[in-house]
């Protein structure tokens, strides 16, 4: 087991490799303090995908450390999970300036970063944290609609959910990621 982590962890710090050689988005490399790659258990079963780091991001060098990233950790203890039994990592690499969102080209630039990722993860399901993550693979998809809903692709199972960060702002999406998070376990049950 220790020695699968190990090759996963030598395989991730690659791909991180790769896009600072590759010279991904040198605009928004420039702009940015580091590379905010991802973070977690190489070998975890559930991995959760945002759109791209923000400024304390940008500062850590790790997704999801403000308040959203607090908030998640809430979420996380309950359904009994720490950091360190998932992965987490953004789609977007470097923070785009001014916490704007990130245009379509930059997002494609690092969608084959990401899926070498997942590739190497293997997790049982990736959970979008909110609809910039969702649309990427599933541009049809509304996250008002499909929110706590598992989805399947290429032998893959997703789970779209609101953003941690839109929690925060709105009451009434706090309670229903509340919820919509403690389907997880159940879902990860249904998995083989």
């Amino acid at each position: 087991m220790q020695q699968i982590q190990a090759d996963k962890q030598a395989q991730l710090a690659e791909i991180a490799r790769a896009i600072e050689s590759d010279g991904v988005t040198p605009s928004l490399k420039a702009g940015a303090t580091q590379l905010v790659f991802g973070v977690g258990n190489p070998d975890a079963e559930l991995m959760f995908v945002g759109e791209a780091p923000g400024k304390k991001e940008d500062l850590s060098g790790e997704p999801f450390v403000g308040a959203a990233g607090k908030f998640l950790n809430e979420m996380l203890a309950s359904i009994g999970l720490e950091r360190p039994d998932i992965y987490i990592s953004n789609i977007v690499k470097y923070r785009p300036k001014d916490n704007r969102d990130p245009t379509a080209e930059e997002i494609a630039e690092f969608v084959p970063y990401l899926n070498r990722q997942i590739d190497v993860i293997r997790p049982k399901l990736v959970v979008f944290l909110g609809r910039h993550a969702l649309n990427v693979y599933f541009p049809d998809l509304k996250i008002s609609q499909a929110h706590g809903e598992p989805v399947e692709n290429n032998g893959q199972m997703y789970l779209p959910l609101f953003h941690p960060a839109a929690a925060l702002y709105n009451p009434r999406l706090r309670q229903t990621l509340i919820e919509d998070f403690s389907l997880i376990s159940a879902i990860l049950k249904t998995i083989t």
